[in-house]
């Protein structure tokens, strides 16, 4: 079996055991989603460049004091993208639409860049990411909107694909003046909520893996890349889950491979290629048993 195909498989089955298993479990997956928000705001906002650490991330979310400056503008990209992620995971009951999507924008940069908070380019505003220039500003309205009815009309298709595909269009538009980054992989939770499927966190470091996977379709359409990481992404958050809600022992991967007398480099590579029911958490690889 080709290796998207078994990540495919192996997606549908995860997610199949995730229903089973969540019933009356909302308060504990409530737990899970509320600890991941420092660690996905930290990832989102590592891949654009943020100086701060998970640990700062943390400390800027629970209002403590830090032990070093940090300018204004990180303290707002920290405490803005978790209002969001927060106000995300308890208004996925509706379709995507594009007023959805100026909202969080307009949250994410509030007190960051008003005036471009909310609203599409416009005029004169264009944006360039690498060698690639985002869409003519007065075609990113319509671009965007086809790229939503495009996603929910991809009935057939699975929805990593789905995903992957409208995240590659989306940042290919580059719709947004700043912040397209960190909307657009909100807006892969958003629709995997929205889905019954869990959110994912895109790491700091897959970045090289996720930039290259945005300049292959910059330069050839393909979503490959992007699906691949995507897939892994969706796996690692399902056995995350699973651990909890099936309530078993959780080890790192390295005490596990004691606890085996495994090689633990082997064990890391099994779960980076997510074979082995392992996850990552506050960047350590760890496995329920």
């Amino acid at each position: 079996m080709p290796r998207k195909a078994e990540i495919y498989t192996n997606i549908n089955r995860l997610h199949e055991r995730f229903l089973k298993v969540a019933q009356n479990q909302e308060s504990l997956l409530q737990v899970i989603t509320e600890a991941e928000i420092p660690e996905h705001v930290y990832n989102s906002n590592a891949i654009e460049n943020s100086t701060l650490t998970l640990e700062e991330t943390e400390k800027i979310l629970l209002q403590l004091d830090l032990d070093r400056y940090v300018t204004e503008r990180e303290i707002f990209e920290a405490k803005n993208l978790a209002r969001v992620m927060e106000y995300l995971k308890a208004n996925t009951d509706k379709k995507l639409t594009d007023k959805a999507i100026l909202l969080f924008h307009k949250m994410l940069l509030g007190n960051i860049g008003d005036d471009i908070a909310g609203r599409w380019r416009t005029g004169n505003e264009w944006v360039r990411v690498g060698t690639h220039i985002g869409a003519d500003p007065t075609e990113v309205a319509k671009l965007i909107k086809a790229a939503i009815k495009s996603f929910y009309t991809a009935d057939n298709s699975s929805i990593i694909t789905r995903i992957a595909r409208f995240h590659l269009e989306f940042e290919h538009v580059h719709p947004f003046v700043d912040g397209n980054g960190r909307i657009g992989r909100l807006l892969n939770n958003y629709l995997l909520l929205e889905a019954g499927y869990v959110p994912i966190n895109v790491a700091f470091v897959n970045r090289t893996q996720y930039y290259d996977a945005l300049r292959a379709y910059d330069s050839g359409n393909s979503t490959e890349a992007m699906e691949d990481i995507i897939g892994l992404a969706l796996s690692n958050s399902l056995h995350k889950r699973l651990a909890y809600l099936e309530g078993k022992k959780i080890m790192t991967l390295n005490e596990y491979a004691k606890q085996e007398k495994q090689v633990h480099a082997n064990l890391i590579n099994k779960a980076k290629r997510q074979t082995i029911e392992a996850f990552l958490e506050k960047g350590v690889w760890k496995i329920g048993i």
